[in-house]
C-alpha cells in the first residue's frame, strides 16, 4: 500500500502492511490495548532498536491514561484488531522514546524500572545519571531523530473487563470502590484469612489517601475522608494483631492517634501490641487512657492490667530460671577445669616423688600442693574473705582514719565470702545487676521483705568487689555509683517494713559519702517522723524543701502527720502541755541542748583573719 499521512497530523506517515478484521473499534478512556511493536532507525540499514517479540511478551497500554509516548495512542487508535502497520514519526514525536525503551527493557529483564531513581521526573533522572545504561538509547538522547514503528494490534479490552489499578481510577470511581473492598476484607476476616483481609483494608486506605491528597487540609471533604480512613486502619491493625505483627500495629496506631487523639480503639489496640512485646510501661499508659476516655470499659481494662501483670511475672521467672541455668553451667565448667588442673598437679608431684625418698618427699609434696592451691586462688578473693589473717600492717582498727571508717559487709557477714567463691569479677557484676532488677520487680509486687534480701545480697557482692580494687580509683567510684541506688532501694524496703531505726542508720552512712542526696534525706526524715524524733525530722524535712521546693506540699503534709503522731504519743504517756513544754524549753531540755551545741560549734570554729600586706 502507498504511504499516507495519518489524519493529517504533521510528522506522522502510516503504511498498512496487513489489513485488520472487523470495524475500527471504539477506544474509550481506560481501554486496554495489547500489541507487538518493532522500533527501527530511519537509515539505509533500518537498524532494529527494540522488538517486543524478542522479549517474549507483548506490550500493554491503557488508552487515555497519559502514557509517556502520547504518539503511540494516536498510532494505535488508527488501527483495527489484527492489523499490522508501519509508522514513520518525526523527531518531534520521539524525544521521550529512550526513557520508555529503558523501562520496557528493565521490565523484560524482571527488574523494577524505578529502582535506584531519585524522586523526580524521568528526564530529571536522565540528567542526574547522564546515561540510560544502554549506548544506543544514549545516542538517541543526544541526537533526537525520526523513528519507524511497526505495530501489530492484538487485542482491544473493554475498560470493565479487568481489575483496574488505583492510578487508573477517577475520584468518584475510587470512592465507589472503597465500600466494596471494605466488604471483601470483612468476608475474609470471617474466614480467618487475615493476611488477605489486611491487604484489602490497606488497598482501601490507599484509595482514600490518594483522594484526600487532592483536597485542602482542614476542608470538610478532607476531614470526612480522614474519618472514613479510621475504621479501615483499625481493621488492618486487628488483622496484624491476629498475625502477631505487633510492631506494625504500634506504628500504624501511633500514626492514627497523632491525628485522632480521642480514638479509644486505637489506644486499646496499641496497648495490646505493647503488652505482647513486653513494653509494660507503654501498655499500662495506653490501657489507662482507654479507661479515661470510656469509663464503661473500666472492668475490661482491669482484667487486661491483671493479665499484663501475670504475663510479666511469667516472663520474669522464665528469664530468672534461664539466667541461673547459664550461671550453673559456667560454674560447673569452672569446677571441671579446676579439677583437671588439680589432677595434673598431682600427677606432676607423683613423678617428682618417684625420684626422691618416699615419706619425707610425700609430706613436702602435700605442703607444696597446699601452697600451689593457695596461689591458684585469686588474691582478690582472699582479700574478700576477711581481714583476720592479714599482716599486722593491714589490719583494720577502729582508730584508723576515715578511709577505713566503715567495715565492709563481707567482714560483718561471713556468708559473703562463701557466696563469692568460685565467681569471677564479671559474674559478680552480672549478679549485682540481676539482683537489683529482681528486687525492683519484687517492690512492684509489694514483696518488700524478699526485695530487701535481694538488695542486701547485691550490696554484699558490691562490698566484695570493692575489696578487690584500689580504694582511690575509677573502679571504686563506679562501684560506689552502683551502691547508691541499691542502698536507697533497701532503705525504701525497710521503710515499708517499718524498720525505722535501720533506715536512719543506713541513710546516715549514705549521707556521709553523698551529702545532700534528696532521696536519702527524705527517707531519713520519714523514719525520724515515724520514731517521733520531732526535731531531727523537722531538720530533715527543711532540707528536703531546700533541695526541691516543689516538694513543699508533701513536706507540709508530713509535718502535720508528725504533729499528730507526737500528740498521740503524749496522750498515751498522759503528759500535759505544761510538761511537754518544760521538757523542750526547761533546763536540760531539747531546745537548750540544741543551743548549747550551736555555741560549742561556734567556739571550736577558727576565726578567719584577714591580713593586709
Amino acid at each position: 500500500m502507498e504511504e499516507t499521512y495519518l489524519l493529517n497530523l504533521p510528522g506522522i506517515r502510516k503504511k498498512i502492511l496487513a489489513g485488520g478484521t472487523a470495524a475500527l473499534p471504539h477506544f474509550a478512556p481506560g481501554t486496554k490495548l495489547v500489541f507487538h511493536f518493532q522500533t527501527l532507525l530511519d537509515n539505509f540499514e533500518r537498524t532494529i532498536v527494540d522488538d517486543s517479540r524478542l522479549a517474549g511478551r507483548p506490550a500493554e497500554i491503557f488508552f487515555g491514561k497519559m502514557f509517556k509516548m502520547e504518539v503511540w495512542e494516536t498510532l494505535l487508535g488508527s488501527m483495527r484488531v489484527g492489523e499490522v502497520a508501519e509508522f514513520w514519526c518525526d523527531a518531534i514525536h520521539t524525544g521521550l522514546y529512550p526513557i520508555v525503551s529503558k523501562g520496557m527493557r528493565l521490565i523484560a529483564q524482571g527488574k523494577d524500572p524505578l529502582e535506584g531513581q531519585r524522586h523526580m521526573c524521568g528526564m530529571g533522572n536522565m540528567f542526574h545519571y547522564h546515561s540510560t545504561g544502554f549506548p544506543e538509547l544514549d545516542e538517541l538522547m543526544r541526537t533526537p531523530q525520526p523513528l519507524i514503528f511497526i505495530m501489530e494490534l492484538l487485542q482491544v479490552g473493554d475498560p470493565m473487563s479487568y481489575q483496574r489499578e488505583s492510578w487508573m481510577m477517577e475520584k468518584d470511581e475510587k470512592l465507589q470502590t472503597v465500600p466494596i473492598v471494605h466488604m471483601q476484607g470483612n468476608l475474609l476476616v470471617k474466614q480467618r484469612k487475615y493476611r488477605e483481609a489486611a491487604s484489602k483494608y490497606k488497598e482501601a486506605v490507599l484509595l482514600l489517601k490518594t483522594v484526600q491528597s487532592r483536597e485542602m487540609p482542614g476542608d470538610i471533604d478532607y476531614t470526612n475522608l480522614g474519618r472514613m480512613i479510621i475504621p479501615l486502619e483499625l481493621n488492618y491493625c486487628q488483622c496484624m494483631l491476629e498475625l502477631e505483627e505487633y510492631y506494625e500495629v504500634i506504628e500504624h496506631t501511633t500514626e492514627l492517634l497523632e491525628k485522632h487523639k480521642d480514638c479509644v480503639k486505637g489506644y486499646y489496640k496499641r496497648a495490646k501490641a505493647h503488652a505482647a512485646v513486653w513494653n509494660e510501661k507503654e501498655a499500662r499508659r495506653d490501657f489507662n487512657m482507654v479507661a479515661h476516655l470510656d469509663i464503661t470499659l473500666a472492668s475490661l481494662i482491669g482484667r487486661e492490667l491483671k493479665a499484663l501483670s501475670e504475663s510479666m511475672k511469667e516472663k520474669y521467672w522464665e528469664e530468672k530460671e534461664q539466667y541461673w541455668n547459664m550461671l550453673e553451667k559456667k560454674e560447673n565448667s569452672n569446677k571441671e577445669e579446676e579439677g583437671r588442673d588439680e589432677d595434673e598437679e598431682e600427677e606432676e608431684e607423683g613423678d617428682d616423688g618417684k625420684q626422691e625418698d618416699g615419706e619425707s618427699v610425700t609430706t613436702q609434696s602435700e605442703d607444696e600442693v597446699g601452697e600451689e592451691e593457695g596461689k591458684a586462688a585469686s588474691p582478690r578473693i582472699l582479700c574478700a574473705e576477711g581481714h583476720e589473717e592479714e599482716p599486722e600492717g593491714n589490719k583494720v582498727t577502729p582508730t584508723e582514719g576515715g578511709d577505713r571508717e566503715e567495715a565492709s559487709s563481707s567482714e560483718i557477714n561471713p556468708n559473703a565470702a562463701t557466696k563469692a567463691e568460685g565467681k569471677d569479677w564479671q559474674q559478680m557484676l552480672r549478679l549485682v545487676m540481676f539482683l537489683q532488677n529482681e528486687g525492683n520487680f519484687l517492690i512492684k509486687e509489694n514483696q518488700y521483705q524478699e526485695a530487701s534480701e535481694k538488695f542486701k545480697e547485691a550490696l554484699e557482692y558490691v562490698d566484695t568487689l570493692q575489696n578487690m580494687v584500689d580504694r582511690p580509683g575509677e573502679d571504686w567510684d563506679s562501684l560506689e555509683k552502683v551502691r547508691l541506688p541499691l542502698t536507697l532501694n533497701l532503705s525504701q524496703c525497710l521503710l515499708e517494713l517499718k524498720h525505722y531505726q535501720q533506715v536512719v542508720e543506713l541513710n546516715d552512712k549514705l549521707l556521709k559519702k553523698h551529702k545532700g542526696n534528696f532521696k536519702a534525706v527524705y527517707q531519713r526524715a520519714k523514719a525520724h517522723a515515724a520514731l517521733c524524733n520531732k526535731d531531727k525530722a523537722r531538720r530533715d524535712f527543711d532540707m528536703v524543701e531546700k533541695l526541691d521546693p516543689t516538694f513543699k506540699p508533701f513536706v507540709r503534709q508530713e509535718l502535720r502527720k508528725l504533729s499528730e503522731r507526737v500528740r498521740i504519743m503524749h496522750v498515751s504517756q498522759n503528759k500535759t502541755y505544761r510538761e511537754t513544754t518544760r521538757e523542750k524549753w526547761g533546763p536540760g531540755g531539747t531546745a537548750q541542748r540544741v543551743q548549747q551545741g550551736r555555741k560549742t560549734s561556734n567556739v571550736h570554729r577558727e576565726p578567719v583573719k584577714k591580713t593586709l600586706k
